[in-house]
C-alpha cells in the first residue's frame, strides 16, 4: 500500500509540476506579446499625424486590464501550486520517517523550491510592469 501511496503523491508532484511550467510560461510570453502590442500603439497614438489618439488610449488601457488579470491568475495558481508541493512534500516525508528513510531526503529541499517559486512571481511581476510602463513611456513622453 506504501508503494501506491509513493505513486500517488510523485503523480500528483508532476501534475503540479507540469501546472505551474504552464502559468509560468502563458504569463511570460503574454507579457511578452502585451509588451509587443502596447508598444506598437503607443507609438502609433504618439503620432502627430494619428487622429484615432483616444481609441489607442483605450486599447492600451484594455490590453493593460488583460496583462494584470492574466499576471494575477499566473501568480494565484502559482500560489496555489506552491502550497500543494509543500503539503505533499510534507506527506512524502512523513511517510519516509515512519519507514526510516528520512535521511535519504534532505528537508531543505522545501526551502529551495519555496524561493524557486518566488523567482518565478518576480519574472512574472518584473515582465508585467515592464510591459505596462515602457508603453507609457512610448505614449507620453514622445
Amino acid at each position: 500500500m506504501l508503494k501506491e501511496v509513493h505513486d500517488h503523491i510523485t503523480s500528483e508532484l508532476n501534475q503540479s509540476a507540469r501546472t505551474d511550467t504552464i502559468f509560468v510560461i502563458t504569463a511570460i510570453v503574454f507579457n511578452l506579446i502585451v509588451l509587443g502590442i502596447n508598444s506598437g500603439i503607443a507609438g502609433s497614438a504618439s503620432s502627430p499625424y494619428n487622429d484615432s489618439r483616444s481609441s489607442d488610449d483605450i486599447l492600451l488601457v484594455v490590453f493593460t486590464i488583460l496583462l494584470l488579470l492574466v499576471n494575477g491568475i499566473s501568480i494565484t495558481a502559482l500560489t496555489v501550486g506552491k502550497k500543494t508541493r509543500h503539503k505533499l512534500l510534507s506527506g512524502m516525508i512523513e511517510m519516509y520517517k515512519d519507514n526510516g528513510v528520512d535521511k535519504y531526503y534532505d528537508i531543505s529541499l522545501l526551502g529551495n523550491y519555496n524561493v524557486r517559486y518566488t523567482l518565478f512571481t518576480a519574472v512574472i511581476l518584473c515582465l508585467g510592469l515592464t510591459a505596462i510602463i515602457v508603453p507609457l513611456v512610448i505614449r507620453w513622453v514622445n
